[in-house]
C-alpha cells in the first residue's frame, strides 16, 4: 500500500509544467508515494478549503509546486512609499501554493515547496518560512535533469523522512500526557 500525500499545483498551462507533474507523479509512485489533488485523482462537492482539509487530513505529508501562473510585466510594490520597489518581467503562482502549503503547515504535515524559476519569493515562497529549504527548478531544462539530480535527491530523502514519521505517529494512541 502506498503512503498518500497531497500534491499541490496550479493547473499546468505549457506543455512543459505539465510534464514535469506527470514526471514527479511517475517518481513519487516508484517511491511508494500516492501523490493526490484535488480536482486530479480527488473530487469533493464541499467548498475548495472544506475539500483539501478534508484531503490533507488523509494524507501524510504535502509538496507545492509553485508554477509560474501570472506574468507582471511592469508594476511597483509598496508604491509612494520610501520602501517602493519596481516587478519587471516577475512570475506569479496560484494563491492556493501560498494556501495549502500553509494549511498543511498548520495541522503539521510535512511541508516541500518547489517554486519553478521567476516565482516571486514571497509569503509562503520565501525561503526558510516554513523551516525546510525551498529548491528553485528551471523548466528550460527537461524536467529529469532536476528529479535526478543530488539536491533533489537529498531534499526528497529528507522530506520522505518526515513523512515516515507521520505514518507512524498515525498509528499511536493518543497520549494524556
Amino acid at each position: 500500500m502506498k503512503t498518500s500525500i497531497f500534491l499541490s499545483y496550479p493547473k499546468p498551462f505549457n506543455a512543459d509544467q505539465e510534464r514535469f507533474i506527470k514526471d514527479l507523479c511517475v517518481y513519487l509512485s516508484a517511491r511508494g508515494l500516492e501523490p493526490r489533488t484535488l480536482g486530479v485523482t480527488d473530487y469533493d462537492v464541499d467548498a475548495p478549503l472544506k475539500a483539501i482539509r478534508r484531503l490533507m487530513l488523509e494524507s501524510n505529508g504535502l509538496i507545492t509546486v509553485a508554477f509560474r501562473r501570472t506574468l507582471v510585466k511592469i508594476g511597483e510594490g509598496k508604491p509612494g512609499t520610501p520602501e517602493a520597489y519596481s516587478v519587471v518581467d516577475k512570475w506569479l503562482t496560484s494563491p492556493y501554493s501560498h494556501i495549502e502549503p500553509a494549511m498543511a503547515f498548520q495541522i503539521g504535515l510535512p511541508t516541500l515547496i518547489l517554486r519553478e524559476s521567476g516565482v516571486v519569493a514571497d509569503g509562503i515562497l520565501e525561503k526558510g518560512v516554513v523551516g525546510t529549504y525551498m529548491p528553485e527548478f528551471d523548466l528550460s531544462n527537461p524536467s529529469s535533469s532536476y528529479l535526478n539530480s543530488a539536491e533533489w535527491g537529498q531534499i526528497i530523502r529528507k522530506w520522505e523522512g518526515y513523512v515516515a514519521s507521520v505514518v507512524e505517529s498515525k498509528g499511536n494512541p493518543p497520549q494524556l500526557y
